[in-house]
């Protein structure tokens, strides 16, 4: 995103660095970014065994719960472009140390916002939170597509993805024992009403987990200043201005991979960010699973799990399988368990619901690489308006409002449908076609 990105689809051949990098010489750089996808995956799962938490605390309906992880999704749509032009102005590494400070910075006001016991607060930290990892998404994956061979790239994002999916997995259970573990909300029976005195403990229970992950972010922001990234491409003098050539006379409107896929990570977020938000309400249900709130993150931790497994899985399928194949089985697995979990009882809708964390696994990385396929010179854009489309999971708070009208268990019918955008896009919408190569291609 900043400046001329290496692009996949060009075939120049290279000397010195440029070699080096094809022959491997990117995977060190590969192994600390995928620290930063670990860190990030962490910290917004985290939320997910928060939000139940915060629905004690602050006495919230499931249209407020879930406006909470709305104002966190939001983050995306309104960073996305100045994130991009700091990463212009300051170069990739600086923009990296900048976005992990903003998010030790986000994290410091959770624990002034638990001292406060104040939701307003509690919103606004966590927009600086997701922020900062913005600034994160906007390099790293167009980074990671592009770094290497251009047929590889689903199954290499699929791969650092894994990491990210490593950090969701173990994050419930860090939440689940230092947040809902030690309050009185996350042992208390599905429905329990709290007195204001155990409200106030609770929402101080928060302080500790968040100044261990703000002590983490500053530790992990000083080891990528003083790592020797490699650069790849420029953002000044001729380079730039070939670039600026290269872009002449070319549209991203032209390639429909894109134009259908930025409403696919839309919608495709909508559905895995309304599965994890009420995930731990609706396995506490009693016709369900009949679990406290502590109980209940344990699960959440295998619903992580299974798409940290996904993304292992999917990574070797895509080098033998065409990555729309893949994307394909994937849609309909995922929309096949949400309708069992949107109409059976007890522990099947239970492990049907947990289920749909292997298909969802590959996913975003999948349909992110399939938009920016082909796209040349047009890669930094197209990323950009990929990661904006994040901004998806900010609509969460529809299936809040559909479980409160219709019930919880209903509202995941929303997710089923979801699932048919992204079949429609993996059979359909990724294709390049003619009308996206430019004139004389």
């Amino acid at each position: 995103m900043a400046g001329p990105i290496a692009t996949a689809g060009t075939a120049a051949p290279r000397t010195g660095a440029g070699a080096a990098r094809d022959r491997g010489g990117y995977r060190p750089a590969l192994s600390l970014l995928a620290s930063l996808f670990f860190m990030w995956g962490f910290i917004t799962v985290i939320n997910n065994t928060l939000l139940p938490h915060l629905r004690s605390v602050f006495d919230l309906d499931y249209t407020q719960t879930t406006l909470i992880e709305s104002v966190w999704f939001v983050a995306y749509f309104v960073a996305s472009i100045p994130a991009a032009k700091l990463i212009e102005r300051v170069g990739y590494q600086r923009a990296l140390v900048t976005g992990l400070g903003i998010m030790a910075l986000g994290t410091l006001g959770m624990i002034l916002a638990s001292h406060q016991v104040s939701y307003a607060i509690t919103l606004t930290a966590l927009f600086v939170i997701a922020s900062g990892i913005t600034l994160l998404q906007v390099a790293a994956n167009p980074y990671v597509a592009v770094v290497g061979p251009a047929e590889s790239a689903p199954a290499r994002l699929n791969l650092v993805q894994a990491f990210n999916s490593l950090g969701t997995t173990l994050a419930p259970l860090f939440g689940g024992y230092l947040i809902l573990g030690r309050s009185a909300s996350g042992n208390a029976a599905a429905g329990a009403t709290l007195t204001p005195a155990e409200r106030l403990a609770d929402a101080q229970s928060v302080q500790l987990p968040y100044l261990i992950v703000a002590v983490i972010l500053v530790v992990l922001a000083v080891a990528i200043a003083r790592f020797p990234l490699p650069a790849i491409g420029g953002a000044s003098g001729a380079t730039a201005r070939a670039a600026g050539a290269d872009r002449a006379g070319l549209s991203l409107w032209r390639h429909r991979n894109l134009v259908l896929g930025v409403p696919a990570i839309f919608i495709y977020l909508i559905a895995e960010i309304g599965v994890s938000n009420l995930f731990i309400n609706f396995v506490s249900q009693p016709e369900i699973g009949d679990l406290t709130h502590a109980q209940a993150s344990r699960y959440l931790f295998l619903l992580w799990g299974g798409m940290m497994v996904g993304r292992f899985v999917g990574s070797y399928l895509m080098q033998r399988r065409p990555a729309e194949t893949v994307l394909a089985g994937a849609a309909i697995g995922a929309c096949a368990v949400m309708l069992v979990a949107a109409f059976a009882t007890g522990h099947f809708a239970m492990w049907a619901l947990i289920a749909v964390g292997l298909f969802h696994a590959i996913m975003f990385p999948t349909i992110f690489t399939l938009g920016i396929r082909g796209l040349g010179p047009l890669t930094e854009e197209g990323a950009g308006l990929l990661i904006m489309a994040i901004a998806g999971g900010s609509l969460v708070v529809v299936q809040g409002w559909a479980a409160d009208r219709f019930g919880l268990q209903h509202s995941f019918l929303i997710t089923a449908a979801c699932e048919l955008y992204v079949l429609f896009y993996a059979l359909w919408g990724c294709r390049t076609g003619a009308a996206a190569r430019p004139a004389g291609a």
